[in-house]
């Protein structure tokens, strides 16, 4: 688990699942903690001696931070099937059996995320959830990963935007396979609205990787706009109704009616006018800073395209038969 705040106190939330986490004896707990120094000893104090909690190794830094984090968490752990999951996410036994699993067979999985609880904000963003699960998965904020196949790539670049799309990238390049695990349901504690807000152009900022997205959301503004300006509000509602029929098929699918609400899929087009707008905003920032602000630097990469990987990495990664560990044995 990659940690980085400022808050002076401990989060009784967080401290309570790594009290759950640490009590299975087949899961070691790795807490890499970017953290200042007093947050750093308030987190020592809560969770004690139940994980193991360290401090981001120097020679691992990268501009984009959580990235070291994880790079020290891949050396420091002793299993070869590691979940990596920010501190807002809340695993139950079962998807974490799951995910640890479906290890058995791929190098690198990608559960599926949902908000609880889900105020206003998070039924807004889940939106997005919805519709990528019709697009190839979503991008939740956890992963399943082999070491083996992280290390044999030597690690994956840190000065990048969108790092869970290039540690999966990377890991595919090198000759792993990646999985969705679109029916495998995690539980995510939703962020405030303040950083809820602040992430919007951020995350719009990371499509830049995914260019035919980036293409269409850029062209959606400037197409409404028409479409206003000559009155045809009735293609404006077609494709308002296409959107949420979308939305709501990717609610439907592998059992998700359990997780995610209508009201998510009803307003779906209003994330997605969001991201239309943010799309520009985040090329502006391209233009004006050279990339996006994060942390008192600035990331010019959204994540480095899979041809350059593949050229870099030329399969440096031969997955094994799987001998795979026994279910459950370690995670």
């Amino acid at each position: 688990m990659p940690i980085r705040t400022t808050s002076a106190s401990a989060d009784e939330d967080l401290a309570s699942y790594l009290r759950w986490l640490s009590a299975f004896a087949h899961v070691d707990v790795i807490v890499v903690d970017d953290s200042p120094n007093e947050t750093f000893e308030g987190h020592a104090r809560a969770w004690g001696n139940r994980v193991r909690h360290v401090r981001p190794r120097p020679q691992l830094a990268t501009p984009m931070g959580k990235v070291g984090s994880v790079l020290t968490g891949v050396e420091l752990a002793a299993h070869e099937r590691i979940i990596v999951a920010d501190d807002d996410v809340r695993f139950d036994v079962e998807s974490l059996a799951r995910v640890a699993d479906a290890l058995d067979n791929s190098d690198v999985v990608r559960p599926q995320n949902y908000f609880d609880p889900m105020p206003w904000h998070a039924r807004w963003d889940t939106g997005r959830t919805l519709l990528n699960r019709m697009m190839g998965g979503d991008w939740p904020g956890t992963l399943g990963i082999r070491r083996s196949a992280l290390r044999a790539t030597g690690g994956y670049d840190g000065a990048v935007m969108f790092e869970n799309l290039e540690l999966v990238r990377t890991v595919v390049a090198a000759g792993g396979t990646e999985r969705a695990l679109l029916d495998v349901f995690v539980k995510r504690r939703p962020s405030t609205t303040h950083h809820f807000f602040n992430q919007r152009v951020r995350q719009a900022y990371d499509e830049i990787a995914r260019p035919f997205r980036m293409t269409v959301q850029l062209l959606l503004l400037p197409a409404l706009l028409t479409l206003v300006a000559t009155g045809n509000w009735r293609t404006v509602g077609v494709g308002v109704l296409i959107i949420i029929a979308t939305a709501e098929a990717g609610r439907r699918r592998s059992g998700g009616r359990r997780w995610f609400p209508v009201t998510a899929a009803l307003l779906a087009p209003v994330w997605v006018l969001e991201r239309a707008v943010c799309s520009w905003l985040a090329l502006a920032s391209r233009a004006v800073y050279g990339g996006i602000r994060y942390r008192g630097t600035v990331l010019r990469h959204a994540a480095t395209p899979l041809s350059v990987l593949a050229s870099r990495h030329a399969r440096s990664y031969r997955p094994a038969l799987p001998d795979r560990e026994a279910p459950h044995q370690s995670a």
